[in-house]
């Protein structure tokens, strides 16, 4: 009955889309279907992102400077590497293990007319391509609720509904509301502050349930098990902690194969994607307040020894493959200087100089003794537990209730490489897609230019399409020059006066073109426009939603220099201290 009766909302507000209040339809019809699919269609930055351009992420440069590649994550499959470190799937609902022919076809009908609007939208015929998405929309909402796997048409139909959306936006012309360059708040700020003592006890009865748990758990990271990692599994199964674990476990499957692979291919635990699970909730553009920016939080010095760029035009912390990469790495480095996972993670979250002084202060190598002796900072005292947590409950689904999520699609991609400094507008006119697809494919990028030599990511499958319309443009020109598909009813007027340019600066730039017809790809030159972010850091509070100038610290992920390979003296007997004695 409720999703009968979501279906019936989506398909009332979806025609109130065709009204002149497109935008708030569009919002409306995506938030019928739950928190789910507005987190998907990215329409939560307008109540929960942080839009604002920090001083650290603009402020001078590092590494080459300038130029910089992405690879494309292509072999990034499950099967190819050990999966043992899952983020929960779902195992127990059907509708999500069956795939059935019919729901096939149904999906194959859907996405026949979501191809034929998009082919009238991009040849001017916005009639026609309002048509065939509406029967998109159409064969989605009438398949049959008996469906074993329905749950894939729903997802389909948020996805469709996502792409109409960024559609309006952009041939309405209000697509400055996706100019800014969005950061997201990184969980790890509220999480690993949490003070249980006062505000969650211990849960003891979870003590029996958790042992149990661990004797039947694979893992190739040691887990054991101790008050704080209790108190996190405890705050995890409340309501606001459940909310936190479940949006990230769900945002997971857009980049879990591509963070297996790297795992494996740098021969370190799989167990170790939970780490970006608790710092970013798989963010690609989170920001903590302590400058620590990407899925994997790193400070700019950090991020440049392992080779991580930063300009003024991109910051590969936030490309999602390479952070991966120097994450692995890292981590790997900082095993191989303690001789332990959890001293490395500790290391990892303030600095292997806090690490060290530790050690030497206690004489204890050992991450829960020099917890129990308050050697270490207070976040980083909770942050091994919060990962411990996460992973025991991710490898225990069906006892946490985690069993039937729902992830989002994998990120799929082919990469080009720029040969002239290139502006995003333009790259979303060569791949036929919304400005706002090419920016979230491309989350390293800080400003509206793609420099020359940089690897961009494009829709899987448009890289003939993309680059043909490109060449069309001359090389000097890409960085403000736009590509106009003519629609019934322009003129070079009205054309000039949509991109701030003139009707003699067209017919030039277009072999002196006197008339347009329907579908014609136009050159439109356009004054170079590069616009600058904020330079200052601003913090936003998760409670208040206040934003105010953020404080400088450089703790964590902080590190002096490179993880050292050779083991660190120890100075007693390593152990593994319980909290209980």
């Amino acid at each position: 009955m409720i999703r009968l009766q979501k279906r019936r909302n989506a398909a009332l507000t979806y025609r109130t889309m065709r009204k002149p209040n497109k935008l708030l339809a569009s919002i409306v019809l995506l938030s019928s279907f739950g928190a789910g699919s507005i987190i998907a269609s990215g329409l939560t930055r307008f109540a929960k992102r942080v839009q604002f351009a920090p001083s650290f992420l603009t402020d001078g440069t590092s590494g080459n400077g300038g130029e910089g590649s992405a690879k494309t994550p292509e072999g990034a499959s499950p099967d190819a590497v050990d999966t043992g470190a899952s983020i929960p799937v779902s195992t127990s609902a059907p509708n999500l293990a069956v795939k059935s022919a019919e729901t096939d076809e149904w999906l194959r009908r859907a996405d026949r007319h979501l191809s034929n609007g998009r082919t009238f939208y991009f040849q001017g015929d916005l009639t026609a391509a309002r048509r065939e998405f509406d029967a998109a929309i159409d064969v989605l909402l009438g398949s049959p609720e008996a469906l074993p796997d329905h749950r894939r048409v729903e997802r389909r139909l948020e996805e469709v509904s996502d792409l109409i959306y960024r559609f309006d936006i952009d041939k309405l012309g209000a697509g400055d509301v996706t100019d800014a360059i969005v950061f997201d708040k990184a969980p790890i700020d509220e999480i690993s502050h949490m003070t249980f003592e006062v505000t969650t006890p211990v849960d003891t009865r979870l003590a029996p349930q958790v042992t149990s748990e661990l004797r039947q758990t694979q893992s190739g990271l040691t887990l054991e098990l101790a008050d704080p990692v209790l108190s996190y599994i405890h705050y995890f199964s409340t309501d606001r902690g459940r909310s936190v674990l479940l949006s990230g476990f769900r945002r997971a499957g857009r980049y879990k194969a591509l963070i297996q692979r790297i795992l494996a291919e740098e021969h370190v635990p799989q167990e170790l994607i939970y780490l970006a699970q608790a710092e970013s909730g798989f963010l690609p553009r989170a920001v903590s307040n302590k400058q620590a920016v990407g899925m994997w939080q790193f400070i700019a010095g950090t991020g440049t020894l392992y080779d991580l760029v930063r300009t003024q035009a991109f910051d590969e912390r936030l490309d999602p493959e390479k952070a991966t990469r120097a994450a692995a790495r890292h981590l790997r480095d900082l095993h191989e200087r303690y001789g332990d996972w959890y001293l490395a993670m500790a290391a990892y979250n303030c600095g292997a100089g806090n690490v060290d002084k530790a050690v030497e202060r206690t004489g204890y190598a050992d991450y829960w003794e020099l917890l129990r002796r308050n050697a270490l900072p207070r976040e980083t005292s909770n942050y091994v537990p919060i990962i411990i947590a996460m992973t025991i409950m991710g490898k225990n689904p069906k006892d946490y209730g985690l069993d039937s999520i729902d992830e989002e699609a994998p990120v799929e991609y082919d990469s080009i490489q720029m040969d002239a400094p290139t502006n995003l507008e333009l790259l979303a006119d060569a791949a036929q897609q919304p400005v706002s697809v090419i920016r979230d494919l491309n989350p390293s990028l800080l400003r509206n230019l793609a420099p020359a030599g940089l690897q961009i990511h494009v829709p899987k499958g448009a890289t003939e399409t993309t680059l043909a319309a490109l060449r069309s443009v001359p090389a000097a020109n890409r960085d403000a020059w736009r590509l106009h598909r003519v629609q019934l009813g322009d003129t070079l007027a009205s054309v000039a006066l949509e991109y701030h340019s003139s009707p003699q600066r067209i017919t030039a730039a277009n072999n002196s073109a006197d008339s347009l017809e329907a579908g014609e790809l136009l050159l439109v030159p356009v004054s170079f426009r590069d616009e600058a972010h904020a330079p200052r850091s601003v913090k936003k509070s998760i409670s208040t939603g206040r934003s105010a100038v953020g404080a400088t610290s450089n703790a964590h992920v902080a590190a002096s220099a490179k993880a050292s390979t050779h083991p660190i003296h120890r100075k007693a007997v390593l152990h593994t201290a319980s909290l209980h004695s």
